[in-house]
């Protein structure tokens, strides 16, 4: 069956960096583009980054542009999003989500916290 299997996380402090990693089986990875979200406590899910399915370019939200870097290897069916400078407001739950015409999965999330 399709899953999405986010890992990773964990508490860092103010400053550090942490890459996350989620693992996709049961379809056709390197089909499907690849988001990250993040969900803050009391807060709507945002997007965060973007890599389309042959990787060709990325995009992210303001908030994390020139800190976070979203990868891909098709060969490994996994994407990655490497957080650095990381700021208390970046506490979030991480899910990753594939994407392909009207077809979405997504994973159950890795909670992320910056903290000192």
């Amino acid at each position: 069956q399709v899953q999405l299997v986010e890992s990773g996380g964990g508490l860092v402090q103010p400053g550090g960096s942490l890459r996350l990693s989620c693992a996709a089986s049961g379809f056709t990875f390197s089909t499907y583009a690849m988001r990250w979200y993040r969900q803050a406590p009391g807060k709507e899910r945002e997007w965060v980054a973007f890599i389309p399915a042959t990787g060709a370019y990325t995009q992210y939200a303001d908030s994390v542009k020139g800190r976070f870097t979203i990868s891909r290897d098709n060969g490994k069916n996994t994407v990655y999003l490497q957080m650095n400078s990381l700021k208390p407001e970046d506490t979030a739950v991480y899910y990753c989500n594939a994407v392909r015409d009207a077809i979405q999965y997504w994973g159950q999330g890795t909670q992320v916290t910056v903290s000192s």
